[in-house]
């Protein structure tokens, strides 16, 4: 199939996640012979120093082109002293708008040989496999009114209406048909008025899946069974705020931010970006993990281009790196040796092609 994907690298460590993810699509459509072409544009702080603005138009309108967009990350403490809406972030938080992705999905999966790097005792994570599905255009993020009343009051608004709690809710009772069908949908119905909409309207959404099991749970106590019982969820679904916090949190099981890959769907063009941030401390020295982007390259292969092999392929290579014994530094251990970010991927196309090339000799067998 052919397929157009519009890059953008942006801030930080972005522009070198990018390169390698892209490396493993452009082997990944040379392996299995799909027609993928590739386009690169600016977003944040890049995208201020070339052109003045975070989200330029004719980055908006090459995203709007293609099928599919995977960025890098954006952000530098360079802009902390300006105004939210002259900081890197409004760039990606406008780019949302105008994709329309509602849904945004974040899988923390703890990958057996990494069940020792985590904060917590091996057999407490081992087998952790969460889908959070965070609400990603409305709450406080975008409410109004919001801004300050003097130099030392500010304020924001937190709503959302009936029908951007349904159709996110809907993805995420979707989404458990697919995997072990259990949601949990989490607010703070005990204390906030929105909370309380949304757990009334996810209630009603289930009763169209009575295959799925559905529990309400408030944001406290949801933090805290990930992080002494990360095994009992399955899909955590969450408004914007709570579904930002608890999926950094879900890094502590996965073993680092640097694993995670995301999926911005539902709207006209869906949006593909590793969860950690730009981390402009590490950014040119090769010390960024590839694996957040290229596993949100598989996320791209499986919602957009419908390749579920494909996906599975580069999943499944990233495993196989992984046991083979690879880390990048924040996954090694005190002392231990770590590949650079070229490095990882590179043990990652390779096991790729080794995974291709036996099946393919199964096949011809």
């Amino acid at each position: 199939m052919a397929l157009r994907v519009a890059l953008l690298p942006g801030d930080g460590i972005g522009p070198e996640v990018i390169a390698e993810a892209s490396r493993i699509l452009k082997r990944v459509g040379d392996l299995y012979g799909h027609a993928l072409t590739f386009s690169t544009h600016a977003i944040g702080g890049d995208a201020i120093d070339r052109h003045g603005q975070s989200l330029p138009d004719d980055t908006v309108r090459a995203c709007l082109e293609a099928d599919a967009v995977l960025l890098g990350a954006v952000g530098h403490p360079r802009f902390d002293d300006r105004l939210p809406a002259e900081r890197p972030e409004a760039g990606l938080l406008a780019l949302r708008q105008t994709l329309g992705g509602f849904a945004n999905l974040r899988p923390a999966l703890c990958h057996a040989p990494l069940a020792d790097r985590t904060p917590f005792k091996a057999d407490r994570v081992h087998g952790a496999d969460i889908l959070i599905v965070r609400e990603l255009l409305g709450g406080i993020y975008f409410g109004e009114p919001r801004g300050y009343t003097s130099a030392d009051s500010a304020y924001n608004t937190l709503t959302y209406s009936r029908a951007e709690v349904e159709r996110v809710a809907h993805v995420a009772f979707a989404q458990a048909r697919l995997r072990r069908h259990r949601v949990a949908s989490v607010d703070k119905a005990n204390v906030i008025e929105t909370s309380r909409l949304w757990r009334t309207v996810v209630t009603e959404v289930a009763r169209a899946y009575p295959d799925v099991v559905l529990e309400h749970v408030l944001i406290d106590t949801c933090a805290m069974r990930l992080a002494t019982a990360p095994t009992s969820f399955d899909v955590i679904l969450a408004d914007n705020l709570f579904g930002d916090i608890l999926s950094d949190q879900a890094a502590s099981v996965a073993g680092s931010l640097g694993v995670l890959p995301s999926a911005s769907i539902g709207g006209r063009v869906d949006l593909y970006e590793p969860v950690h941030g730009s981390a402009p401390d590490i950014a040119g020295r090769g010390l960024a993990n590839p694996i957040g982007a290229i596993a949100s390259a598989a996320m791209l292969l499986r919602l957009t281009a419908r390749l579920p092999r494909e996906a599975e392929a580069i999943e499944r290579a990233i495993d196989q790196a992984l046991a083979s014994g690879a880390r990048t530094r924040d996954l090694a251990g005190p002392g231990e040796p770590y590949l650079s970010t070229r490095e990882m991927a590179d043990v990652i196309e390779l096991a790729l092609v080794d995974l291709h090339d036996r099946q393919h000799t199964y096949h011809a067998v």
